[in-house]
């Protein structure tokens, strides 16, 4: 006689219809939350992105590109408002095609180009003789008004000493402009500067420096042109400061950036704030010549980059941080050179300067 298997709780763990416990509940409830917060988050990202990248695309008119932002704005209040699955596929696969059309917008040297960047420099580099071509040389008299003047160099790699490091501020802040000169024993430094290639009436935009809106070029020039106008014609606060690299690091670095003018030369590209600019690019080379050390929130917000500089042990150390700034702005130097022939010199005479 067999007996009878006897019923466990209404509720027990093999019922099917157990209640899950209250805070596994929550917990899900809590991730599925998040897991929505998040999809919502990125999906309005992307549409931002995509009506920024029409706007500031190759389509030919102004009022086009306008139209064709707000009608894809409009799209995707409609595809993604109701979080709906078929609408979200309809809104993602725009946003691919988007994507495609604006990686295949191509960079040009074929642009009226403003005349400070209106020419590419070249490098020729023969052994230990280095000739670049089309280094600027411009006699300025207010930032609009300049005589045109490009030259060749000459420069031996054996004959380079060091680098100087220079920011300027057209508001003081986070963010500036950041180059390097080149020094040499047996002739003037050599100066480039990682810049935006503007065609004639634009003006420098952070937002559409994101968006394929300029190209990029390496200036190459005198410190009487790249240094002196930024503090007497652009009212720009200028820093110089002095660095510790050594002759080894300074040519290897100045090799790279050869390479890279010469590449830009022959194929061009486009500006971008964050990848494609001017500190990113210092420090990027400065890697690819054998620099050690991380990335720092200071390679992007490089107004603040002289800190960096002084806290990695890549400038005088001796004196204070501030003390050392106060001591490295430049701008009443710069004025008082003038276009003296000697300005390079002039310009450095008192700077704080690495201990022997």
């Amino acid at each position: 006689m067999s007996m009878p298997m006897r019923a466990g709780p209404r509720n027990g763990p093999l019922d099917p219809g157990a209640k899950v416990p209250r805070s596994r509940g929550l917990f899900f409830v809590a991730w599925r939350g998040l897991f929505v917060a998040v999809r919502a988050l990125v999906l309005l990202l992307l549409a931002i992105w995509t009506v920024l990248a029409i706007y500031y695309s190759n389509l030919p008119w102004g009022w086009l590109r306008l139209a064709v932002a707000l009608a894809f704005a409009a799209f995707a209040i409609w595809a993604l408002l109701l979080s709906r699955p078929r609408r979200r596929l309809a809104f993602l696969a725009a946003f691919l095609a988007v994507v495609a059309w604006w990686i295949a917008i191509p960079a040009s040297h074929d642009r009226p180009w403003r005349p400070e960047v209106a020419v590419m420099p070249r490098a020729i580099i023969n052994g230990d003789n280095v000739r670049i071509t089309n280094v600027r040389d411009f006699t300025y008299r207010s930032r609009h008004d300049f005589d045109v003047r490009y030259e060749d160099r000459e420069v031996q790699l054996s004959h380079l000493t060091g680098i100087d490091f220079f920011i300027s501020y057209w508001a003081e802040g986070p963010v500036g402009h950041t180059f390097l000169s080149f020094i040499f024993d047996n002739a003037p430094p050599l100066s480039i500067s990682i810049e935006t290639r503007p065609e004639i009436g634009e003006g420098f935009d952070p937002l559409a420096s994101i968006f394929k809106q300029f190209e990029l070029i390496y200036v190459v020039g005198s410190e009487r042109d790249l240094v002196a106008s930024r503090p007497k014609h652009r009212n720009e606060a200028t820093y110089l400061y002095r660095l510790n690299a050594s002759p080894r690091d300074a040519r290897a670095l100045f090799m790279v950036y050869l390479e890279r003018i010469n590449e830009l030369a022959d194929r061009p590209e486009w500006y971008h704030l964050l990848t494609n600019s001017c500190t990113i690019n210092i420090i990027r080379y400065a890697n690819a010549a054998g620099r050690e050390g991380r990335f720092d929130i200071r390679h992007l917000l490089n107004g603040l980059i002289d800190s960096y500089l002084y806290h990695s042990g890549r400038v005088d150390t001796t004196l204070p941080f501030d003390e050392l700034r106060r001591r490295s702005l430049i701008n009443a130097a710069v004025v008082a050179a003038g276009d003296a022939p000697d300005f390079s010199d002039r310009i450095r005479k008192g700077l704080p300067t690495m201990p022997q």
